[in-house]
């Protein structure tokens, strides 16, 4: 079986999981809450933002290094157990609590994959976010995967919104992505996500 197809199937255990929806509420003295079950950007060193990719009921702790339920942790040989991403959140009406966003749906589909075509073409990826992200810049996580203990300032894989960390482990250091807005996997709108390390 190729690392492709592990990926993917790791992939779907991970959006069938039913512990995505833990919210990092209180930290960075800020908190969401959401209409969803899930919240999906993030701020810097690990702080919450108002649209954090954690899920909006719990903070994840540094105990928290168990796979979610009914998943499996990943082998290392085949995603990286620890990973650094910095991201742009495109949100429209009402996907952001607390933010008074008023492009609609689609212009934000539309905008996301114009910011995911400039970033990709090589524009300064810190540049995009300051002026773009409806999350807080510099909008920098780190993550590490299912099964893995977290390092310092880091956040449990499986306590983030599925599609980010789905994109964010899948794309190569340097690289660029995109999470494509999804009711259940990535509620908050649309994620550009570089890996950095």
């Amino acid at each position: 079986m190729n690392r492709k197809s592990i990926a993917a199937r790791v992939a779907a255990r991970l959006l069938t999981a039913t512990c995505f929806v833990l919210f990092l509420s209180g930290c960075a003295g800020r908190s969401a809450t959401s209409e969803q079950t899930q919240s999906s950007g993030v701020g810097s060193g690990g702080a919450a933002s108002s649209a954090s990719p954690a899920t909006p009921e719990t903070a994840p702790t540094k105990e928290t290094s168990m796979a979610a339920p009914g998943t499996t942790p990943v082998k290392p040989d085949v995603e990286p157990q620890h990973i650094r991403v910095q991201h742009i959140l495109i949100g429209f009406v009402g996907s952001v609590p607390g933010k008074p966003i008023t492009r609609s749906r689609d212009d934000a589909k539309t905008l996301a994959y114009q910011i995911l075509d400039r970033a990709r073409k090589g524009e300064d990826f810190d540049a995009l976010v300051r002026q773009y992200t409806d999350d807080s810049p510099p909008g920098i996580y780190g993550m590490s995967n299912l099964g893995v203990s977290p390092g310092p300032g880091e956040f449990p894989r499986d306590r983030m919104v599925p599609a980010f960390g789905n994109v964010g482990f899948a794309i190569s250091v340097g690289n660029i992505g995109i999470a494509d807005y999804d009711q259940q996997s990535s509620p908050y709108g649309w994620h550009i996500i570089k890996r950095l390390e």
